[in-house]
C-alpha cells in the first residue's frame, strides 16, 4: 500500500494553478450511466465515475452552489426476500462526502448481517461466515484533487466502470471494490486514465495479493464518434520462483504493457481493448472489443483453438421524451469465447476476491439484454430482461466459463465454440418499483420481482424481494 501513500504526497506537492471545483459523481446504473449528454468534443462518457465541474448544491430550494463543504448522514440497507427461505440482509452506516478547494473526499459505509447463499449475497471487501449467516462491512471511498482543468489524482477503495454497457468487457462495477490510485488527463479531444488496482485472492485460508495496472484513451474523434483504447496487466507480486512486489516497470504510466511483458520474461496476463460509440442526438449506439489472446492463423483454420480468447459487445440505448416523466431503453449483445479472462491460476485470473473485473458471467457464453426504465420525480420503474446461453464446467474438466479454473484443465486443444460444456440457458426477467423518500441520504424504497427460467434444474423460479437502502452504489442481482 506503500504506492497508494506516494501518490498523495505527489498531489500534495505539485505546484500546478488552477481554482476550478471538482467532485466525483456516484457510480450509479441511473445516473450517470444511463445519461446521454449533449453532443460536445469535450464529455468523455466511458469513464465512470464522472469527475463533475458542479459544485455542491444544497438540497433546499433556495439554496445557492457551496464551493467548500461537508455533508453527512445515515445509510441504510435493509432487505428481505423468498427463494427456497426466508433470506435477509441488515446493514446501517454511514454517507459522508466534503469538498475544500481542489481537493474532493467521499466514504460510503454499512456493515450488518446477512443470510448465506441468497440474493443479498454482498461484495464488501470485508465479509466473515458464522454457520448460515455472515458480517460484512462494505465500504467505498475517494479522496480526490483536482489542481487545474487537466489533472485529477485520486485514491480510495472503490470500483470503476468502462464503457457505454450495461456490462463491461473491459473493467465493471459487478464485484469487490479495490484499493486503487488514479491519475486522469484531459487535453484537446482526449482524455487518457492510469488506473493501479491493488487486490487479493484467498489461497489455502490465506490472503495473497496481486496487482493490475490499466491505461484507457478516450478520444472524441468528432462531437458524435468516440474511440477508445483499452490495455491492462495483471499480475502477481509473489511466485515460487521471485518475489518482485509492484513491478516497477508497470508504474509507467504511458508504457504499453505486451512488449514491456516479454521483456522482462514475464507471463502476466495482458488484455487489450478497443471501443466505438457514436451518439445521435438522444441515443447511443456502442460496441466494445476485448482481446486476451489471438492467433489468425488458427481462426482462418475455424479449428476452435482454445486459445483464441476474445469478447465483442454490441449495443443501443436512449432516452425518448414521453408526455409523462422521462423513459430511457437499451438493447445489448454480449459474446465472450471460452477461457477469456483467464490464466495458469486464479492469483493470474481478471478477478478480484472470487469475482470478475468485468462481466459478472465470466466467460463461454452468449447474452442478449433489454432494459426499460420510466421516472417521474421520485418514483422509477424499471423493466430489465436477459437471456444467456452458456457452456458450463463437466466431467472434472474446465469449459471456459469460470475464470478462476486455470486453462490447463481443459479437456483438449481444439473444438471450442461458445457454449461448449455443460449447456445452460438462462432467461430473466425483473420489474422493479422504486422510489426516494429522502433524497439527501439517496434512501429508496423498492419491491424487485425476479422471475428466472432454466433449462436445468429447476424450469421457473419466482423471487419477490422489498427494501429500503441508500444508494450509495450499484446492488446487482441481474445475472
Amino acid at each position: 500500500m506503500k504506492h497508494l501513500f506516494h501518490i498523495i504526497v505527489l498531489c500534495s506537492l505539485l505546484p500546478f494553478a488552477g481554482s476550478a471545483q471538482y467532485g466525483i459523481d456516484p457510480l450509479l446504473e441511473e445516473l450517470p450511466a444511463d445519461s446521454v449528454l449533449p453532443l460536445s468534443v469535450e464529455n468523455h462518457t466511458g469513464l465512470r465515475p464522472f469527475i463533475r465541474t458542479s459544485n455542491f448544491q444544497s438540497w433546499k430550494k433556495d439554496a445557492i452552489a457551496k464551493p467548500n463543504y461537508f455533508f453527512i448522514a445515515p445509510a441504510v440497507d435493509l432487505n428481505g426476500a423468498y427463494t427456497s427461505k426466508l433470506d435477509f440482509r441488515t446493514g446501517l452506516g454511514v454517507n459522508m462526502h466534503a469538498q475544500a478547494g481542489k481537493w474532493f473526499f467521499k466514504v460510503g459505509a454499512v456493515g450488518g448481517v446477512g443470510t448465506v447463499d441468497s440474493f443479498f449475497n454482498t461484495r464488501a471487501y470485508y465479509l466473515e461466515r458464522k454457520g448460515d449467516l455472515y458480517n460484512y462491512v462494505d465500504v467505498r471511498g475517494r479522496i480526490s484533487f483536482t489542481p487545474n482543468e487537466i489533472f485529477n489524482f485520486q485514491v480510495g477503495l472503490d470500483n470503476h466502470f468502462i464503457g457505454e454497457g450495461s456490462r463491461s468487457l473491459f473493467l465493471g462495477d459487478y464485484g469487490t471494490p479495490q484499493p486503487f490510485g488514479q491519475i486522469r488527463t484531459k487535453f484537446w479531444r482526449v482524455e487518457y486514465t492510469v488506473l493501479y488496482q491493488f487486490m487479493r485472492e484467498q489461497v489455502a485460508g490465506q490472503w495473497k495479493s496481486k496487482y493490475a495496472t490499466t491505461h484507457h484513451i478516450s478520444l472524441n474523434a468528432t462531437k458524435w464518434l468516440n474511440i477508445g483504447i483499452f490495455e491492462s496487466v495483471l499480475f502477481q507480486p509473489k511466485d515460487t520462483l521471485l518475489n518482485r512486489g509492484y513491478e516497477a516497470e508497470y508504474l509507467n504510466p504511458v508504457i504499453f504493457f505486451r512488449p514491456q511483458e516479454y521483456s522482462i520474461g514475464s507471463s502476466d496476463n495482458v488484455l487489450i481493448g478497443f471501443s466505438m460509440d457514436a451518439k445521435i442526438k438522444s441515443h447511443t449506439i456502442y460496441s466494445q472489443f476485448i482481446l486476451d489472446e489471438f492467433n489468425l492463423k488458427e481462426i482462418r483454420k475455424k479449428t476452435g483453438w482454445w486459445a483464441n480468447k476474445f469478447g465483442l459487445q454490441f449495443g443501443v440505448k436512449g432516452r425518448i421524451k414521453p408526455s409523462v416523466g422521462n423513459l430511457f431503453y437499451r438493447v445489448e449483445y454480449n459474446m465472450l469465447r471460452p477461457y477469456t479472462y483467464a490464466h495458469i491460476n486464479q492469483m493470474q485470473a481478471y478477478g478480484h476476491q472470487g469475482n470478475v473485473l468485468a462481466h459478472p458471467n465470466g466467460a463461454n457464453f452468449h447474452e442478449l439484454l433489454g432494459e426499460l426504465k420510466w421516472q417521474k420525480d421520485q418514483l422509477l420503474l424499471k423493466f430489465f430482461t436477459s437471456y444467456r446461453l452458456q457452456g458450463m464446467d463437466k466431467d472434472g474438466f474446465s469449459y471456459g466459463a469460470n475464470i478462476y479454473q486455470p486453462y490447463t484443465l481443459r479437456p483438449e486443444d481444439y473444438g471450442f465454440y461458445v457454449g461448449r460444456g455443460a449447456g445452460q440457458n438462462v432467461s430473466r426477467t425483473i420489474i422493479t418499483v422504486d422510489y426516494e423518500v429522502w433524497k439527501p441520504a439517496s434512501l429508496h424504497v423498492f419491491l424487485e420481482n425476479h422471475m428466472i427460467i432454466r433449462n436445468v434444474g429447476q424450469k421457473f423460479s419466482y423471487y419477490p424481494m422489498i427494501g429500503i437502502r441508500s444508494q450509495l452504489w450499484n446492488d446487482y442481482r441481474n445475472y
